[in-house]
């Protein structure tokens, strides 16, 4: 029979892979592809601000590996939440940044970004911690 506990933790690494799944690719692809390309791509901002790209990029493909890493490792698993908390923050700042840009259809997958990093958060600092 599997527990309440162990459902939660079931869904807390679902939802871990997940993060990692798509904040390291869409970070990989902001971190590699040449600007021209990432601007055709996403409706002309990494043009304007080609270092800020990067740096998501890069935010995202670390905060991809803490997702997992630290838990996986043993090595400071607490690490995880301050990789939840840096996603958090990432879908934190895009969502005005869609709004402003009239992107209305990328917020959607914003939400539901905030909300498994936010359930990571709650559930690897408080239900299950660390």
């Amino acid at each position: 029979m599997v527990t309440g506990s162990k459902k939660l933790n079931i869904g807390l690494w679902a939802a871990q892979i997940l993060l990692l799944a798509v904040y390291g690719a869409v970070g990989a692809m902001k971190a590699t592809q040449p600007i021209p390309v990432l601007d055709e791509m996403l409706g002309g901002w990494p043009g304007h601000a080609p270092a800020l790209a990067r740096f998501i990029g890069v935010a995202e493909i670390l905060g991809a590996i803490g997702m997992v890493a630290p838990m996986l490792t043993g090595i400071k698993p607490r690490l995880t939440l301050w990789a939840a908390s840096g996603l958090t923050l990432v879908q934190a700042l895009a969502i005005p940044f869609h709004i402003y840009r009239g992107e209305f259809e990328a917020l959607p997958v914003n939400i539901i970004l905030i909300a498994l990093s936010l359930f990571v958060l709650w559930g690897r600092g408080r239900k299950l911690p660390v």
